[in-house]
Parts: structure tokens; C-alpha cells; sequence
């Protein structure tokens, strides 16, 4: 068993477990996208049933 001190999880080298994604960096831009698609919609949501 190795200590947990030689055990870094989170080293950049290492790719995302997700489908899809290779990188880290694609996830934070995809995470970015959906966020602002979420804020558009409700904005115009709102003003269309307002």
C-alpha cells in the first residue's frame, strides 16, 4: 500500500471521466456555455410571459 502523501489525485495531466470530454478545459467551457444558454433563456422566458 503507498502512503497517501505520494497519491495526488489531482494531477492536470489526468483526464476527465466524463464521455465526451477530453479535457478538463472542455468541461469548464461547456459548463460556461450551459450556464449562459440557462441565463439567455430565462431572460427572454421572462419577458416573453411577463
Amino acid at each position: 500500500m503507498r502512503p497517501a502523501a505520494e497519491k495526488d489525485p489531482l494531477t492536470p495531466d489526468e483526464p476527465p471521466a466524463l464521455p465526451g470530454f477530453r479535457t478538463w478545459r472542455g468541461v469548464y467551457w461547456f459548463v460556461l456555455a450551459v450556464f449562459a444558454l440557462v441565463v439567455i433563456g430565462l431572460t427572454v422566458f421572462s419577458r416573453v410571459f411577463a
